[in-house]
């Protein structure tokens, strides 16, 4: 999962810079003690190399809890489609979901809403890569009310078909962190 190894490549990353740490979780690094400029500055072109960034605004912050939580409420397909994901969400981040739908359009140019249906299609194309399940298994499996309606979302933003892409030889998908 691209989650986990960001979270190895952080705590590789702290270990090789000698920076003394307690906890890694994703989008959370929680440090023994502060950094000095210099260290820091160190520490995230390290991260920068890697594809990482260091977060430092609070609006930055939050737009970050908000992917990590979103990431892992699909992670847990028997508990997410079945709950509202703005009531979970406000109530996960401690704000009113009208100031983070706000907070997520204004810094991600796009809605939680179109975030979280980008994050469902591309695990759509992971388990179609696999041609382990039939359509109406994933679909049935991700929370879409049928596989005619993953179909239509997935032609929507892809273009092709759930059965064009898996028979297509070059599948591309993005990974979830660059989404």
């Amino acid at each position: 999962m691209v989650c986990q190894r960001c979270i190895h490549v952080v705590e590789k990353i702290l270990s090789n810079q000698n920076i003394d740490f307690n906890k890694v979780e994703l989008g959370k690094i929680q440090l023994q003690s502060a950094l000095s400029d210099e260290r820091r500055k160190l520490l995230m072109e390290k991260l920068l190399a890697e594809g990482l960034e260091l977060l430092n605004s609070k609006e930055m912050k939050i737009v970050n809890g908000i992917k990590s939580f979103l990431l892992s409420y699909l992670a847990k397909p028997e508990l997410a489609y079945n709950n509202n994901i703005s009531e979970l969400l406000s109530k996960h981040m401690a704000k009113e979901y009208s100031y983070l739908s706000k907070l997520f359009s204004q810094v991600e140019g796009r809605t939680i809403e179109n975030y979280l249906i980008q994050l469902r299609l591309e695990h759509v194309k992971e388990l179609l890569s696999y041609n382990e399940k039939s359509i109406s298994e994933i679909a049935y499996e991700l929370g879409f009310s049928s596989s005619a309606h993953l179909s239509n979302q997935f032609k929507k933003h892809t273009g092709l078909t759930p059965s064009m892409f898996r028979n297509s030889i070059n599948m591309k998908r993005i990974e979830l962190d660059k989404l």
